[in-house]
């Protein structure tokens, strides 16, 4: 898997992709980080050829691509981020189908990991069905990513029911599928207390697939631009160093789609202090 500084596609939400991939590629990004959505090749609808032409796109800008799967209202246009693998098995059923798609489509792409969330459920329903959908959902998604040739990085998420990595490494075990990862925002060790992001780094580095890269001030779930809150990149890129990641460094800035080319060469700028483009 390459390496490098990505930049993910939700923060070019007014863009065509191709345009997105095109700058990215000007700014020095070794990667694009494809969130598909309704208008970024949603798998509920993007043609073959559509597909393999951004292929070759990507592969002619020099381009490694992952797939994240945090459109917001993809599935359903009145609530974000639903239904979720925790909603009952009908609509958890719609989840699965996407995210199986999603994975065929990283396949056809020639991206090696997938990105995926817990989401929440319904309000009332016991911790103990809860876990059991999240269980059971993960281990059918990551046995058809295994057949695909495709990694499974799972995403803590603040204001969902797997917020940590702490509380990833618990369902991880319960998975038990070697497919399973970890993608580890940074900003999010912070918004959840958890700890300092360096040292949730060092503590999970060996389930490590994608590291995000985003600022933060503590207590607070805001996708800041770098400088603006508290995460130690000095550390951070130490730490990145020590336990010998080499996976894809991802900028995750989707609230700046309004200036999204002006943040990204900023952020590139800005991380080249750290890390190695």
């Amino acid at each position: 898997m390459q390496g490098g500084l990505y930049y993910n596609s939700n923060g070019f939400a007014f863009h065509r992709i191709e345009d997105a991939a095109r700058i990215l590629a000007d700014l020095g990004y070794r990667g694009l980080a494809l969130t598909p959505d309704v208008h970024h090749l949603d798998p509920l609808h993007a043609a073959p050829a559509e597909v393999e032409a951004f292929r070759s796109l990507c592969e002619s800008l020099g381009l490694a691509l992952v797939l994240e799967t945090g459109a917001r209202f993809v599935l359903d246009p009145r609530r974000k981020h639903r239904p979720s693998l925790l909603d009952e098995p009908d609509e958890a059923a719609v989840r699965l189908d996407f995210l199986k798609r999603c994975v065929d489509q990283a396949s056809a792409l020639g991206a090696p990991v997938v990105t995926v969330w817990s989401g929440n459920g319904p309000e009332g329903t016991p911790a103990s069905m809860l876990q059991a959908r999240l269980v059971e959902g993960l281990r059918r998604l990551c046995d058809h990513a295994a057949a695909a040739g495709v990694r499974i990085g799972f995403e803590p998420e603040p204001g969902m029911w797997i917020e940590t990595a702490d509380a990833y490494a618990a369902v991880a075990q319960r998975v038990d599928h070697e497919t399973l990862g970890l993608t580890l925002d940074v900003g999010h060790c912070l918004a959840t207390g958890e700890g300092s992001p360096h040292d949730i780094l060092r503590e999970h580095a060996a389930d490590l697939l994608v590291l995000q890269l985003d600022d933060h001030r503590p207590g607070v779930h805001d996708h800041l631009m770098f400088g603006e809150g508290a995460v130690d990149f000095a550390a951070l890129a130490k730490a990145v160093v020590a336990v010998g990641f080499a996976g894809p460094l991802e900028v995750e800035l989707s609230r700046h789609s309004a200036m999204a080319a002006s943040t990204a060469e900023a952020s590139i700028a800005f991380l080249g202090r750290y890390f190695t483009a």
